[in-house]
C-alpha cells in the first residue's frame, strides 16, 4: 500500500496543481489540497502501524513528496515538513501518540524546531514561553512540534545550552495570521505560533541530541530500524526532496512551453540548438540531484536495517550531498526561467510560481551550505570537528 501513494498523488495531480492559484491566494493550502494529501496516503507512510501508518520506507516517502511538489510546490513543501512528524512522535511515549491519533488517524502535526522558546522545569514537566516563526501547514495541524532551550529557572537559558524538542496541542499555542507575507511557497501558510506559559508534561518533551544521534529508539524500545535514523538524516529529506519536486514540475512546464514558443523574430524556439543544449543540461543536473538525495537516505537505511549505525561521517556526507542536491536542482531551474522568454513571468504561467517557491524553500535553514561543507572538509582533512560545525549534522 505504501508503495501506491506516489501513484496516487499522480493521479491527483492535475487537480494539486489547479489548486495552486488558490492556495496562494488564501496563504495556505486550500481544504481541497489538504483533503487530496490526506486521501493519497502520504501524511500516513511514516507514521506508526498502530495508528493507522502505512509501514513506508524513507524512499517511499521521497518519492511522494517530489511527486506533490512537481504539481505543486507548496502542496509538496507541507507534505515534506508535516509528513515527518510521525516518525518523531514515535519515539516519545505511547501516550502521545493516543492522543494525537486516538480519535482522528488524519491529525497532522506541524513545526518549527528551531529553539527560540524557554522551557522552565517544572513539577512534571516544563513551563514554555516564546515565538517561533515558519509553521509550515499550521492551519491544518491540531498539534505542533517546537524546539526549546532548557530554561535556568530565570527565564534564561540553563548553561550548557540543552536543546529540547516538546509538543503542543492546539489549544495551548496562538497562529499569528498575518505573519506570512511572502514572495514564494506563500501556500504553505507557514505562519508564526506564539505560546504563553503553557504547561508541557515531561512525556511530551525529548532531548535533540537523543533524536539527533539516533538514540531516542532504544530508549523507546522501539525494533523498526527506520527509527534508528538520525533526525539530521530523515528530517531534510522531505525539504529537498519537495525542491527537487518543483524543479521538475519547472523543467516540465519548460518543455511544453518551448515546444511551440516561437521568438519575436518569428524563429521556433524548438528548432534552437542553444535553448535546447540550457533544457537538456537542466534535466541532467535535476536528475543527478534526484538521484543523489535518494542514494543518501537508502544508504542510511540499508545500515540501519543491518544493524549498523549512522556515523558522524556518514550524516556528514549525507547532509554534505542534501545540501548540494538542492542547490543543484535550483540552479537547474534558474537555467531554463531565464530562457523561457518574458511571458515565464506572467501568474498564469506555472514557471514562474516553480522558480519562486525553489527559492524561497532554498533558503531554510537546512539547506545552508556553510558549516556542513567546512565541516565534511575537516573530515576529509582527517581532523576534529569542532562543536559549532557539528550542528544540524
Amino acid at each position: 500500500m505504501a508503495h501506491d501513494v506516489a501513484r496516487r498523488i499522480e493521479e491527483f495531480g492535475p487537480e494539486l496543481a489547479e489548486q495552486a492559484p488558490e492556495n496562494e491566494r488564501l496563504g495556505k493550502l486550500s481544504d481541497r489540497s489538504a483533503a487530496l494529501l490526506r486521501s493519497s496516503g502520504l501524511m500516513r507512510l511514516l507514521q506508526p502501524r498502530e495508528h493507522g501508518g502505512l509501514g513506508g520506507t524513507p524512499a517511499d516517502f521521497l518519492e511522494a513528496v517530489i511527486t506533490a511538489a512537481r504539481h505543486d510546490g507548496s502542496t509538496g513543501w507541507v507534505a515534506g515538513v508535516v509528513g515527518v512528524h510521525p516518525w518523531e512522535v514515535a519515539l516519545f511515549d505511547p501516550r502521545l501518540g493516543q492522543e494525537i491519533w486516538g480519535q482522528n488517524q488524519d491529525t497532522w502535526v506541524a513545526s518549527p524546531y528551531t529553539p527560540s522558546g524557554i522551557a522552565e522545569p517544572a513539577e512534571g514537566g516544563y513551563i514554555l514561553t516564546g515565538r517561533w516563526q515558519f509553521s509550515s501547514g499550521t492551519d491544518h495541524s491540531d498539534w505542533v512540534f517546537l524546539g526549546a532551550l532548557l530554561g535556568n529557572g530565570q527565564g534564561k537559558p540553563a548553561m550548557p545550552p540543552r536543546m529540547m524538542h516538546v509538543i503542543l496541542p492546539r489549544s495551548d499555542y496562538r497562529i499569528i495570521e498575518d505573519s506570512w507575507d511572502v514572495i514564494g511557497l506563500l501556500g504553505t501558510g507557514s505562519k508564526d505560533v506564539v505560546v504563553q506559559g503553557a504547561f508541557v508534561p515531561a512525556y511530551r518533551a525529548i532531548d535533540h541530541e537523543a533524536i539527533a544521534s539516533g538514540a531516542a529508539a532504544d530508549k523507546a524500545g522501539l525494533s523498526d530500524p527506520i527509527y534508528r535514523l538520525p533526525f539530521s538524516v530523515i528530517f531534510p529529506v522531505g525539504i529537498t526532496g519537495a525542491i527537487i519536486g518543483m524543479a521538475e514540475g519547472a523543467l516540465a512546464a519548460h518543455g511544453a512551453y518551448q515546444r511551440d514558443r516561437v521568438s519575436a523574430a518569428g524563429a521556433r524556439i524548438r528548432d534552437d540548438p542553444y535553448a535546447a543544449y540550457f533544457t537538456g543540461e537542466a534535466a541532467s543536473e535535476i536528475q543527478a540531484s534526484r538521484v543523489q538525495l535518494f542514494d543518501g537516505i537508502t544508504r542510511a537505511y540499508d545500515q540501519v536495517m543491518s544493524g549498523r549505525q549512522v556515523t558522524f561521517e556518514d550524516r556528514s556526507r549525507i547532509r554534505r550531498n542534501q545540501i548540494r542536491c538542492a542547490w543543484r536542482a535550483v540552479a537547474a531551474i534558474d537555467a531554463i526561467y531565464a530562457r523561457s522568454g518574458g511571458n515565464a513571468s506572467r501568474r498564469t504561467n506555472p514557471i514562474q510560481r516553480f522558480w519562486r517557491d525553489a527559492h524561497v524553500g532554498l533558503n531554510h535553514f537546512i539547506h545552508v551550505p556553510g558549516p556542513t561543507y567546512h565541516a565534511d572538509a575537516m573530515i576529509q582533512y582527517g581532523l576534529d570537528v569542532p562543536d559549532p560545525l557539528r550542528m544540524g549534522i
